[in-house]
């Protein structure tokens, strides 16, 4: 167990009232990645948001190297790159400015910010900058040389194009190759590996037709 990265065990998790998936179980290992699956609605960012400790309303246990959450919440998250739907740029500071407030050189934010094909727009507010461009500024988190040692990554190929796309699975593979591990959702083929994918359709609770209905009123 303290080998692993990242485990689930008899994970379920409510939002509103509603049990969105119960029983689901997975193992991540150093050097693996794992895509979750699901409908709009499934739970895939609830997921997210359990995993990394700003969502409590669930049952089942969390591993980070073999001890449990919350207790192993602090060490989880020393070894954590989050990149959510909110980009999390600091829309006030300039790309560069953004990268160095998690500590990256000069240098390495550069090459950083050049990777994502935001190289010209390095001194430019983030408050200036399209989504799209705010967007690759969170991504190029990914690209620099102390990048934690996990990824948990909400959609990060949307909004790419197919350059981003192929720059951005390049990224991950390296960084799988280096021994990190990357749990991410996808409504897109993810060409990377090794890859285990996780329907959370697999782990819908079962409701009777009452139930059903009264849902669906």
């Amino acid at each position: 167990m303290r080998d692993l990265a990242l485990c689930a065990r008899a994970l379920t998790c409510e939002r509103d009232g509603r049990v969105l998936f119960e029983g689901l179980e997975f193992v991540l290992t150093p050097g693996a990645a794992i895509q979750i699956e699901g409908a709009n609605g499934a739970g895939k960012s609830t997921l997210i948001r359990t995993l990394i400790g700003t969502a409590s309303d669930y049952t089942g246990d969390i591993f980070w190297k073999g001890r449990s959450l919350p207790n192993a919440l602090p060490a989880l998250r020393a070894s954590l790159l989050y990149i959510g739907h909110n980009a999390g740029v600091r829309r006030g500071l300039t790309p560069l400015e953004n990268l160095a407030w998690y500590g990256a050189s000069g240098t390495d934010a550069m090459a950083a910010l050049d990777a994502v094909g935001l190289f010209g727009f390095e001194d430019v507010l983030c408050q200036q900058l399209s989504a799209g461009q705010n967007r690759r500024v969170a991504l190029a988190r990914l690209y620099l040389s102390d990048s934690p040692a996990l990824w948990i990554l909400d959609e990060p190929l949307a909004a790419l194009d197919v350059a981003g796309v192929a720059s951005l699975e390049a990224q991950m593979n390296q960084h799988l190759q280096r021994g990190g591990s990357v749990l991410l959702t996808s409504h897109q083929p993810v060409a990377i590996a090794p890859l285990t994918k996780v329907s959370l359709a697999d782990f819908q609770p079962l409701l009777d037709a009452s139930a059903e209905q009264a849902y669906a009123g």
